[in-house]
């Protein structure tokens, strides 16, 4: 009897270390979706989509994140073998509690990195330096497997590059307003003014101010020395690759204004493009202008105009026709995007106020709704650095960064401000 029961106790005390084990909830963290270099611009060499590689120099150090919903422990593990050269020192380090390993490629490594406890929720930031070396490199490093209590609830990280997300989910969401509109009123202009916080203005950035059903306008950063203002028209011919548009679906150029490029552009659909390189200022508020109208051969003309305060007058950017197109302008929208995925843990803001169309016949009216939305890394949770909404009467946009409170998806905002209607003689513009 009592040999029964011995043996019962320890059935049910194996089944219970196999229950235990089934409940630790263990995330495999890609480095090459999921962490950055101190470096940013010049980290291209470094990492990739294989994670940490030819890692050289002792100044850069990698930081990398992923978002946890309950406080709790978090042990650290290599998934992969590193590769290491020599002998060499890391450092990891969690809220300013780092565990020194050391690596030998003499010696087996037996994958443990540390353990930490984490006191909120949140995103976690892994930073990994390099402490010494002995050969030419720092170990490559390409998963790490991250597991215990805190990652029991919902995380948030790029898990895979499957449709080449560890490019999009390093570049951080992108996130959008749509602005509600009211029917039956045939949009021939359309106004917006953006205004860039000062410290925003990071590299990458693109604030689109006048999004519309067939293409978008507004200012990008492009380079430390180069600022566009960015006009785009889609052709309406389904492709990624301008030279695959047929002529009779090509996107024409009218006319353009003084120093602004034309040309085409693909990838992210495809049709015609024009940009002014103008240095635009952080802190300053900058008005953009889109008029659309149907022609009668189902042609639809779109022309843009910006105002720099700097300047003070109205320029022309360019002025396009859409072929198989018969519309006035609809769903007009703001986006903020980051283009450049090596900027993508640094976070940016701007704000979009006093909106207006005016229609056909020349009357006004405010667009004062608008709807928060993100793109396809927010909504799949890979990233949840993203808000929008209300700031000062104005509304605004904030992505990247990996801050913790975001903004539920699909919210509907008003704008409190009283707005001013905008004083254009359409008659005298370029």
């Amino acid at each position: 009897m009592k040999s029964f029961k011995l043996v019962t106790l320890i059935v049910l005390g194996v089944m219970g270390l196999k229950s235990h084990a089934q409940n630790v909830t263990a995330i495999s963290l890609p480095l090459g979706g999921n962490a950055y270099s101190s470096l940013h611009q010049d980290s291209e060499r470094t990492l990739s989509n294989r994670g940490i590689v030819n890692w050289s120099n002792p100044k850069e150090y990698f930081t990398a994140y992923f978002r946890v919903s309950k406080p709790g422990t978090i042990t650290v593990l290599l998934s992969d073998k590193p590769v290491v050269d020599g002998q060499s020192v890391l450092e990891f380090a969690i809220n300013n509690q780092s565990k020194k390993v050391s690596f030998d490629e003499t010696k087996p490594f037996d994958g443990k990195i540390g353990e930490w406890i984490i006191k909120d929720t949140g995103y976690v930031a892994l930073t990994i330096k390099g402490m010494s070396k002995s050969g030419t490199k720092f170990p490559s490093i390409q998963t790490l497997s991250i597991s215990g209590t805190a990652t029991e609830g919902k995380t948030a990280y790029v898990k895979n590059n499957e449709g080449n997300f560890f490019h999009w989910g390093r570049r951080g969401p992108s996130v959008h307003l749509n602005y509600q509109q009211p029917e039956n009123v045939n949009a021939a202009w359309y106004y917006n003014e953006v205004t860039v916080p000062k410290g925003e203005d990071i590299l990458g950035s693109y604030f689109m101010a006048n999004g519309f059903g067939e293409g978008y306008f507004g200012m990008q950063v492009n380079s430390p020395t180069e600022r566009h203002i960015l006009f785009s028209v889609w052709s309406p011919f389904n492709t990624d690759d301008p030279k695959s548009i047929p002529e009779s679906h090509k996107i024409k150029m009218l006319k353009k204004g003084e120093n602004v490029h034309t040309g085409e552009f693909g990838n992210e659909g495809a049709g015609g493009q024009s940009y002014l390189n103008y240095m635009w200022k952080a802190g300053n508020t900058y008005k953009f202008l889109l008029h659309g109208v149907p022609g009668k051969d189902s042609l639809t003309t779109y022309t843009a105009y910006f105002f720099a305060p700097e300047i003070n007058k109205w320029q022309l950017i360019a002025s396009f026709t859409r072929p198989q197109t018969k519309t006035y302008l609809k769903r007009f929208h703001s986006f903020l995007e980051n283009f450049s995925p090596v900027q993508g843990d640094l976070s940016r803001k701007v704000l979009f106020d006093n909106q207006w169309i005016c229609d056909d016949k020349g009357i006004w009216t405010e667009l004062k709704s608008a709807r928060f939305t993100t793109d396809n890394t927010g909504a799949k949770g890979y990233r949840m650095d993203y808000q929008g909404g209300v700031d000062k009467g104005a509304f605004y946009l904030k992505n990247g960064g990996f801050f913790n409170d975001y903004t539920t998806p699909r919210k509907i905002f008003t704008r409190s401000s009283a707005g001013k209607k905008p004083e254009i003689d359409f008659s005298k513009l370029p």
